[in-house]
């Protein structure tokens, strides 16, 4: 893996001022793919329970931009744990904290603004929704550190990411149901799988420095345990459209993201970094489909 980074310093980055540069790398705003997925749980929410077509809309561009702070912070936190760790990855020794163009200082500062932007969006949603959100920010904080005690950080990841599906419903709706949590059951599953697949592109190196994660635990046997998990998912959503009062063609349009998960499972090879990072992201196009379905449903 040598010389393998996800670091991309060009594009629309590269013609900011130079000042601004180490600050969006730091929060990943080069990689806008965390924030797609941070946000798609609560697209599938809004989706199947939103009133109106203009209140979806409205909460969906509030989600987004939520999701980008909130994902920017939460990579903000990580980098600050790992900041000794990532000098001695691959993959992550370019990142601002670990090479020294972002202090720690500098990055807390950056920190708040992002959680400002974020509490800002978080505080204008229903009470409700409101209250499900704050819950999720104590896990948010904490999973840099499961790495370090147990084999499942990819665990505690979906427990975080997949909590904009139920912040999703409460927004739509002003309640929680049994359908917000079948569809944070669906999110967890698809972010234990899609994560498992992330982690792969560090698997060597995180042996060395004593990073723990899934991708270690199931070893060569990742893609059945992949696979179970996107199987899991698919099941879990459908659980959710029966809850949701789902017309049949949202169980057929469920099929399209039941073969793109199917089909990454199947191509899954985890001693290619490159490969696994485009199958990490190709989750962005199935989780899409998620939300179209749950559309499409309400036909």
């Amino acid at each position: 893996m040598t010389g393998f980074t996800d670091i991309r310093a060009q594009g629309w980055v590269a013609r900011l001022p130079a000042s601004w540069r180490p600050y969006a790398l730091l929060a990943r705003f080069d990689r806008p793919i965390g924030a797609w997925l941070l946000v798609l749980p609560g697209y599938w929410a809004i989706a199947a329970a939103a009133p109106t077509g203009a209140d979806g809309i409205r909460l969906m561009l509030l989600f987004t931009l939520g999701a980008f702070a909130m994902r920017g912070a939460g990579c903000v936190v990580n980098d600050l744990w790992d900041r000794e760790l990532d000098r001695q990855v691959e993959r992550t020794r370019g990142r601002p904290l670990a090479s020294g163009a972002v202090t720690p200082w500098q990055a807390v500062a950056f920190l708040a603004a992002l959680c400002a932007i974020g509490a800002a969006v978080l505080f204008s949603l229903p009470t409700m929704a409101i209250a499900v959100g704050l819950f999720s920010l104590v896990p948010i904080a904490l999973y840099p550190l499961a790495k370090r005690i147990t084999d499942w950080p990819q665990a505690v990841l979906g427990f975080v990411f997949s909590w904009a599906a139920p912040t999703g419903w409460a927004a739509a709706t002003g309640t929680l149901d049994a359908a917000a949590f079948a569809l944070w059951a669906a999110g967890f599953f698809w972010i234990l799988g899609y994560d498992t697949v992330y982690a792969h592109q560090d698997r060597e190196d995180d042996a060395l420095v004593g990073i723990r994660s899934t991708a270690r635990k199931f070893g060569a046997d990742s893609a059945v345990f992949v696979a179970g998990c996107y199987a899991a998912t698919v099941a879990l959503l459908g659980v959710a459209g029966l809850l949701a009062g789902a017309s049949l063609w949202f169980f057929l349009a469920l099929l399209l993201p039941a073969w793109m998960l199917s089909r990454q499972a199947q191509a899954l090879d985890i001693h290619d970094p490159a490969l696994c990072l485009r199958l990490f992201k190709s989750n962005r196009e199935a989780g899409l489909a998620i939300a179209l379905a749950f559309l499409i449903g309400r036909l």
